[in-house]
Parts: C-alpha cells; structure tokens; sequence
C-alpha cells in the first residue's frame, strides 16, 4: 500500500506542479476583475459537480461494489458490471450536458446569483461554461474508468491523467492571441483536457484488459446495491465540495474580485489535499475493500491507521505555512501581471481561513473509507448533512461582516465538523482502530509544527533584508527561503521524535511501520 500510496502522491504532485504553472498564467492574464470571475464560474461549475458526483460519490458507490464483484466472481462479471454502470452514466450525462446547454444563463442565475448584476460579466460566464461543461461529462466516464484501475491495483494513468488539465490550458493559455480573450482560451484548454483525460484512461484500461464497454442495463443484484448506495454517497462524499461551492455561490454577491480571490486561495489550498489527501483516498479505499471482502478486518484497520497517520505527518507543515505566512505564499506564487500586491493580501486571508481546517479535510477522506468499504454510505451523508448544515448557517452569518475569508473559516469548521463526527462514529463501532503508532506519529508531528511554526513567526521580518539586494524575483526567493526554513526545521524534528519513540529505525522502516 505504501508504494501505491507514493505512486499516486507522486503523480499528483506533479499534476500540481503542472497547475502552479497554470495558475500563476491565469493569474498574470486575469487578474482579478470581470473577466476572472466569469472565467473562475465557468471553471468551478464543472469541477465541483465532478468532484461530488463524481470522484466523491460515485467513487464511494462503484469502487467496493466493483471490488466485490471482483473478489467473489472473477474478472469477466466484473468488467460486466462495469460496462453497465457506465452505459447508465454516459446517458445521464448526456441528458444533463444537454439541459446545462440549454439554460446556461438560468443555472448561472441560480448557482452564482451575483452574476446577473453585472450583464457583462454574465455573457461571459454563460459563454465560457456552454465551452467548459462537457469536461464534467468526459471527466465523469474517466472517473470510473479509472475507479476500475485502481481496484486492480493499477494506479499510474488515473493518477497521470489530471496533468493534461493543466498542460491543455497552459498550451491554450499560451495561444490566447488566437482568441477574443484569455478567459476563452482557457475554457477551450478545460474542454479539450476532458477529451485527453477519458482518452487516456480508457487505452490504459483497455490494455489492462478492464476496459468497460457500452453494455445494455440490467437491474441485476450489483447494479441494485450500487444505486442504493450511491444515493447517499452524493451527499456523505460531498460534503467539503459542497462547501466550496456555496464559497463560489455567496462569493458572487461580494463586491468585484470576490470569486477570484478565493480561487487563487484554494489553489494553494489545493495543493496538500490533492497530493496527499486525495491519494491516500484513491488507495486507502480500494484497499479496505478488498480486505473487508476478503474477510480480512483486521487488515483493513491497520491499513487505515497507517494511512492516517501517513496523512497527518504529511500535512502538518502545509498547515503551518498556510497559518502562519499567508500573504507571502500569495505574493510569491502570484504578484505579476495584473495580480496586484492588494489582491495578494486578500487572498491571504482566505488562505489561513482555509489553512485551519487543512488537516481536517484531508483525513475525511480516509475517515469516510471506514463505513464505505463495507458498503456503508449513509453513515457518511448523515455526518455530512450535519456538517454542511453548520458550514451554510456559518457562510450566510459571516459572508458580511468578513468578506471572503468569513467564508473560508466555515469551510474549516464545516470539514473538523464533518471528520469528527466520522471519526466518533467509526471508533465507538470499531470500524476505526487508531494503534500506539498513530499516536507516536501524531505526537511527533505536531511537536515538529510547532517547532517550525516558531521559526515561521520571525520569518518574514529575517528573510526581507536577505533579498532586497536582488533586482528581480524578491518575492519569489523570500517565498522560497521562508518554506525551506520551515520544512526543513519540521522534517529534522519529526525525524527525532520517530526515532525517540521507536516507530522509525533507519533501515528498519519497514518492520516499525508494519505491513500495509
């Protein structure tokens, strides 16, 4: 499990190093006015639908009964399955490209309905998402072709497949002279990477001999227990996105720049929970499936606790960053061309809204995997529910008095909501075991953040007179100096207090973390 598990965070990492290139053109070409905020509306709609139905609630539904068909039946009943399920979906999404088509400017009206106010900025946005919408279509069908890799254990191409986001619109951004403007450009890029993205994935599955086909349905047992868990998937999965969304939505009623500001945020944002939250759920889940149809429990907790403290080592100096130097990740990563040093500092404060719930949020994921892997999705839409409740009454009570960054703290609060109640539920049922390693790991990475969160508070004022002497790239040097001091501080203590506690011995590391 732990080589998938860095395969995968390996890949998405470069799939991220890929959007840092992306972003930081959008940023340079955009900015933050009307013409970013139509393009930013017309980007998240079909991500967070993807998101949610997709790689959250479809993921939560299709990977364990896949797995299961193919633990107790063999390969042949489930590639059936799967061609099935993916005749059912390709039809629903074609119906719902169709209808988005059709009433742009009414979903717009009712998903961002501070759009409407501003008629340039809504022709915009109704152009640019008739241009990106059928990226939700290409990118859903990718999504189960890759669900079905994973669960045979084969994770390069869908973990791949995401860089070609990012390389079609930085090749598109990069021919933007050829379009009325860069907003276009980039929303052609979103289209195309769709088509590359269920390309991939499919020659890949194809060569693996799993490929699923266009298949005629049956309301067979599998496809019976599939759509009943899927229902409450779309909620239990989506509980973060569906957070993310109302940010986009209640955004669109702020003042000009709204939206934009809390995209470039949640890039940054993006970035740990892509490469390691995300990872450690496309691996951590297929694997409790198999254990749990294996008959194999034990196994499948051992698994998870090893996953999750993984998780929390990983994440913690992202988390330090993200609280403690804010406007210098913004100013760094973006402050060139039209991304002005005022934008710079509004997005900051998203950031470290954002950075408190971090941790939070990228364990939900390994959390949920609990109750999924035994077909169990409604336990996660009830904590869901409760959680989302609380992050809209939050959004709705804050949005005014504190702009952008009241929106981005109830997202925090929404995602520590959500993971604590997962995590109550699971231990009490003993669906979650967290052993003496996990709170080892746990101890030491927090003694290293805090360690490098004291380095972190004198930074800024250290690293200024370090870099006034160059004639260009300031910011980004001091960026750079800065997250070295502060993981390099956080890795040395963290490796002293493994090897204080006995988890890490070097070249023993295998026999103190366990099998996995």
């Amino acid at each position: 499990m732990y080589r998938n598990l860095f395969s995968v965070g390996a890949l998405t990492l470069l799939s991220r190093a890929a959007g840092f290139i992306r972003d930081v053109m959008l940023g340079a070409a955009l900015g933050t006015g009307v013409l970013a905020d139509a393009f930013y509306i017309a980007f998240r709609l079909p991500n967070h639908f993807r998101a949610i139905f997709g790689e959250g609630a479809f993921n939560a539904a299709y990977v364990p009964s896949y797995a299961r068909v193919l633990e107790t039946e063999g390969s042949e009943q489930a590639r059936s399955f799967a061609s099935r399920i993916f005749t059912l979906l390709l039809l629903a999404q074609i119906v719902l490209l169709v209808l988005a088509w059709a009433f742009t400017p009414q979903v717009l009206a009712v998903l961002a309905p501070g759009v409407d106010r501003n008629p340039e900025k809504l022709a915009l946005a109704t152009t640019m998402t008739r241009i990106t919408f059928p990226y939700l279509l290409c990118i859903t069908l990718a999504l189960l072709q890759s669900g079905t890799l994973n669960a045979n254990r084969r994770f390069v191409a869908a973990a791949f497949a995401p860089v070609l986001l990012n390389v079609a619109m930085i090749a598109c951004l990069s021919l933007a002279f050829l379009f009325p403007n860069a907003g276009l450009a980039a929303s052609w890029g979103v289209a195309l990477a769709g088509l590359a993205q269920l390309g991939l994935v499919s020659a890949a599955a194809w060569r693996a001999g799993v490929a699923a086909r266009i298949a005629r349905p049956r309301r067979d047992r599998e496809s019976k227990m599939f759509f009943r868990t899927f229902g409450p998937a779309v909620i239990g999965s989506a509980g973060v996105q569906i957070a993310l969304f109302a940010d986009t939505i209640i955004a669109s009623l702020l003042p000009r720049g709204g939206i934009s500001i809390i995209y470039y945020a949640d890039r940054i944002y993006q970035l740990p929970i892509g490469v390691i939250g995300v990872a450690a759920g496309a691996v951590l889940l297929p694997e409790m499936s198999r254990r749990h149809a294996a008959g194999n429990a034990h196994a499948a907790l051992h698994a998870q606790s090893r996953a999750m403290a993984l998780t929390i080592a990983l994440t913690a100096p992202f988390c330090v960053a993200f609280l403690t130097i804010p406007e210098l990740i913004m100013r760094g990563v973006f402050m060139r061309g039209r991304f002005t040093a005022q934008a710079a500092a509004a997005s900051a404060h998203v950031l470290a809204a954002y950075g408190i719930g971090l941790i939070a949020v990228v364990l939900i994921a390994s959390a949920r995997a609990s109750f999924q892997a035994q077909g169990d999705t409604k336990t996660p839409m009830v904590a869901s529910l409760i959680s989302v409740a609380l992050n809209v009454a939050l959004k709705i009570a804050l949005f005014r008095p504190f702009g952008a960054p009241g929106l981005a703290f109830a997202t925090a609060l929404g995602a520590w909501t959500n993971f604590a109640l997962l995590a109550a539920i699971a231990l009490k049922g003993g669906s979650m075991r967290l052993d003496a390693i996990f709170w080892k790991i746990g101890a030491a990475a927090l003694v290293g953040a805090l360690a490098a969160a004291a380095l972190a508070w004198f930074l800024p004022g250290a690293v200024a007179p370090l870099v006034a002497w160059l004639p260009a790239f300031r910011n980004e040097s001091a960026l750079l100096i800065a997250l070295a001091g502060i993981f390099v501080l956080y890795g040395a203590v963290l490796g002293l207090g493994l090897v204080g506690s006995g988890v890490w011995r070097p070249g023993r590391t295998k026999r103190a973390l366990g099998p996995a």
